[in-house]
């Protein structure tokens, strides 16, 4: 009974919002620094002399470092909980990328952002686990929408921050700076943040490192996991093209000023915070918990706006604002429901693996897609054969939804 009561005023105490404001402030301040790789590309790739191919490396070496890290940041972390985890994802993404702004080597530079990525892939498993335990079903959509808009809100701010001032001072001592703040908030994360008990419950009974590869292999063979793992595939790749060759696209096919290409970057990054909520309260309260539904409109949706890209070859500013916003709204408005059907797919003590399993497979698409998308547009000169390669990838994941779809219905499992 005793036991009881303390939990009870523990949950009195440290509101699950509270809790949530501080999962935000690490996911935020790592985007800071992990995302700016996108508004900064343009800059890096003048200073290194890069192809666009060598600059879609950049956040592909992002990614892959998340990759590496997702699945074993997804067992420490249902084995020790969140909050230690915290700083230590924190300080290596801030390490790495702090260590990479004295180099000049493009493949060392790739190296140190390998290593920033895996404190950065590390920070999603660590907060989503804090979320499942921290939040009831109906609202944990709205709960890692919040979460989510971290990450689009951290790359917003770069492209807002960073971008001007690395123009004016130089990328690498204002990067070098954005490395000391985020080891700063990751320190504040873990002072403050804590795991609730039934977490701390949950450590008494745990997992072998035998049992995890059981239970690993095991998820590799939940269809319903695997389908969604591919569709954010696709949808992955195309959120990092677009943050990584919008600014491109605008300054050199477009002919908009580098202040503009990045605030059109702003824009998309802005509407994709927005859509990490959005998506997540329409799917809580309009769709009674439904995330598949979701991921079929935000595929259309993305479809639409790569077409639109793909057909203008010249456009001020002002036409493209209301195309880039709508194409962030979905394209990067999808991670927080990606996340809970990662989550939710399985019992919630699994749920560090599976969504450490669903991210290493989804950064494939971050990985492959941008160098991808450079690669076709070295070889044509034109960046609308990038946007239909986009808007042919939608068509596939949307195929793909389909079959998840009518496979959840005859299982009669509503999700």
């Amino acid at each position: 009974m005793s036991n009881s009561l303390a939990e009870k005023q523990f949950a009195i105490n440290e509101n699950p919002w509270k809790m949530l404001l501080f999962l935000l402030l690490a996911q935020l301040m790592v985007a800071f620094v992990g995302r700016s790789i996108g508004p900064l590309g343009v800059l890096i790739g003048e200073d290194l002399s890069l192809t666009k191919s060598q600059i879609g490396m950049l956040p592909a070496a992002l990614f892959l470092g998340q990759a590496i890290i997702s699945v074993p940041a997804g067992f420490l972390t249902d084995l020790a909980g969140s909050r230690k985890l915290l700083v230590l994802a924190s300080a290596l993404m801030g390490l790495g990328f702090l260590f990479m702004t004295l180099l000049h080597d493009f493949w060392l530079v790739l190296l140190l952002i390998v290593i920033g990525g895996i404190g950065y892939g590390s920070m999603h498993p660590i907060t989503n686990r804090g979320i499942i335990y921290w939040f009831p079903l109906k609202q944990r959509g709205t709960a890692m929408g919040i979460k989510q808009t971290g990450i689009t809100a951290g790359s917003a701010l770069a492209s807002l921050i960073l971008l001007p001032l690395s123009v004016t001072f130089g990328w690498r001592f204002v990067l070098l700076t954005a490395c000391l703040l985020l080891l700063a908030g990751g320190f504040v994360s873990y002072h403050f943040y804590r795991d609730p008990p039934e977490l701390e419950h949950a450590k008494g009974s745990r997992m072998s490192l035998l049992q995890f590869y059981r239970s690993m292999f095991k998820m590799f063979k939940n269809k319903a996991l695997m389908l969604i793992s591919f569709s954010a595939l696709g949808l992955n790749g195309t959120q990092m093209c677009l943050n990584t060759y919008i600014v491109l696209f605008a300054y050199e096919q477009l002919n908009i000023s580098i202040f503009l290409s990045g605030i059109l970057l702003v824009i998309s990054e802005i509407s994709g915070t927005i859509g990490r909520v959005a998506w997540g309260i329409i799917s809580d309260r309009l769709f009674e918990g439904k995330r598949v539904v979701i991921l079929m409109i935000i595929t259309i949706i993305t479809a639409l706006a790569s077409t639109s890209a793909a057909v203008i070859t010249s456009a001020p500013f002002w036409v493209m604002a209301p195309i880039t916003a709508l194409f962030g709204f979905a394209a990067s408005g999808f991670n927080g429901i990606w996340m809970n059907l990662a989550s939710e797919l399985v019992p919630k003590e699994q749920a560090g693996i599976s969504s450490g399993i669903s991210i290493t497979l989804g950064s494939a698409g971050a990985i492959i897609i941008p160098p991808l998308f450079g690669l076709i547009v070295d070889k044509t000169g034109q960046f609308s054969s990038g946007w239909f390669l986009i808007t042919g990838m939608m068509f596939i994941v949307f195929t793909l939804l389909t079959t998840l779809s009518i496979m959840n219905k005859k299982n009669n499992f509503v999700i």
